[in-house]
């Protein structure tokens, strides 16, 4: 399933990389928590979110840590339009949890996408590509494990707000 938003004129390269400097800010302490991901897999993700979302081709992105299929601890963005170009909410980054046994679970990254991109030539999806160093396969995304979801966080900027829930162990 994908969805779509609408990004205005005004949403520019310099909004995306504000909103990805949020998402890879919970990266980053992510890593300090749990030792994943890796510093040079985080300049990747910061490039591809930085494109992917400059052409509004993000519905959801998603990263943690699953064991046998489900999550263990996870968290995970979605982008749309907030319908106010004066900003909105635009909450700190972190508050990430800390505390999840993580032992023999993987980590994961996983991203969905949006009409937008769908609606790309093959040739259009690969010029975007070229942006950055990722290559996605296809892939599903694990199941609930044992645990609750929150919505905790909302970033924006430039009209589009990216909303952050938090998959942690019950």
């Amino acid at each position: 399933m994908s969805s779509s938003y609408t990004v205005s004129e005004s949403f520019t390269v310099t909004h995306a990389k504000h909103l990805a400097s949020k998402v890879i800010s919970d990266m980053y302490q992510c890593q300090r928590f749990y030792d994943a991901p890796d510093a040079a897999q985080l300049e990747e993700y910061h490039g591809e979110l930085i494109a992917m979302l400059a052409g509004g081709f993000v519905d959801e992105y998603e990263f943690g840590f699953k064991k046998n299929g489900q999550r263990i601890v996870s968290w995970q963005y979605r982008a749309g339009s907030n319908g106010d170009l004066a900003g909105g909410t635009d909450d700190r980054s972190g508050g990430v949890y800390a505390r999840a046994d993580i032992t023999g679970a993987r980590y994961f990254n996983f991203m969905s996408y949006t009409s937008a991109w769908h609606a790309l030539t093959s040739a259009q999806q690969d010029l975007v590509r070229a942006k950055h160093s990722i290559r996605r396969v296809h892939g599903t995304q694990p199941e609930d494990g044992s645990g609750v979801w929150t919505t905790d966080r909302t970033y924006s900027n430039g009209g589009v707000a990216v909303t952050r829930r938090s998959f942690r162990p019950s």
